[in-house]
């Protein structure tokens, strides 16, 4: 059987993502190897879930990636999804920090869902379930 072990998202600058990803978002570092040509390993992954799936923070210098990235972006799309158990303190303590929503907190039936800028090109989801009837 199968199991995730990473995940990816562009990043325009990686450097800028390390630091809002693990400063702002809370998540560990994991892996940061130089790739060449100024490329990283780059990855972080919840800091309250050892062993979770890793997210790569990966260049977007690839012209497809870059348009991949631009093109979700002009649509509002967000790029990937966060769970939360509380997405009011989290939306706080995120703006609190600076993070720029571009969706509020949405009741949508059976989550809560709101958008925000990561600052490196993407827009993320996070979500919290609500208890079901």
């Amino acid at each position: 059987m199968l199991s995730i072990s990473f995940s990816s998202v562009f990043v325009d600058d990686q450097a800028k993502a390390q630091d809002f990803y693990t400063r702002v978002l809370g998540f560990e570092l994991c892996a940061d190897l130089p790739l060449g040509e100024g490329a990283r390993w780059l990855t972080v992954r919840s800091s309250t879930a050892p062993g979770s799936v890793e997210l790569v923070l990966e260049p977007n210098g690839n012209p497809v990636a870059t348009a991949y990235q631009q093109g979700l972006r002009a649509q509002g799309i967000p790029i990937t999804s966060f769970a939360t158990d509380d997405i009011n303190a989290e939306v706080a303590r995120l703006q609190s920090l600076g993070v720029v929503f571009t969706q509020a907190p949405t009741d949508i039936g059976p989550a809560i869902l709101a958008t925000f800028d990561d600052t490196c090109g993407n827009l993320i989801q996070i979500a919290q379930a609500k208890p079901q009837a």
